[in-house]
């Protein structure tokens, strides 16, 4: 049987981080060029998910540049995890907005997040400024809204994030 040297271990794990940071980058610019060039409408769950895009990737930098410190990596990699569940969590209630509550607010008397996430539209417009409703579908690829995308996206996030996590690192 062919059996993985340390180092290979190591490789794959560092690999396997990069590829998520780039693959949660590649999705906010992906998001930011749809907006921009179909005239997408973002609305305050979509930025928020654009966030927690940012903080994997992040994360995912934090996690490889440390990686010879084992504890300070596992607790990056946690963090992309819990922003990868989130998101996930985040992306379900949207796609359930779009789907059965058609003509509903993201949420009622404006929370501190959606506060946050107009502030953020305020100081960087270009990449969080909202302008859609949540229950909006808009645009669809395939037959999915980009929450549904993005909810599929979260999801393989979380369950990869999880695997790191599980898997004895060396």
């Amino acid at each position: 049987m062919f059996r993985q040297t340390t180092q290979q271990q190591r490789n794959l794990r560092h690999t396997q981080i990069v590829l998520i940071g780039a693959a949660a980058l590649g999705l906010v610019l992906v998001g930011i060029l749809l907006a921009h060039q179909l005239n997408l409408a973002a609305c305050p769950l979509c930025i928020l998910q654009r966030m927690l895009y940012l903080v994997i990737a992040l994360s995912a930098s934090i996690a490889y540049f440390l990686a010879h410190h084992a504890k300070s990596s596992r607790l990056a990699i946690l963090l992309m995890g819990l922003a990868a569940f989130t998101g996930a969590g985040i992306a379900a209630y949207q796609t359930w907005l779009q789907r059965f509550a058609a003509d509903t607010n993201c949420a009622a008397n404006q929370p501190w997040w959606e506060r946050f996430v107009y502030w953020a539209g305020e100081k960087a417009p270009w990449f969080f400024e909202v302008t859609g409703f949540c229950s909006d579908a808009g645009w669809k690829l395939l037959g999915l809204s980009i929450a549904e995308w993005s909810l599929l996206a979260f999801s393989i996030f979380t369950f990869l994030t999880l695997r790191l996590l599980l898997k004895k690192s060396n």
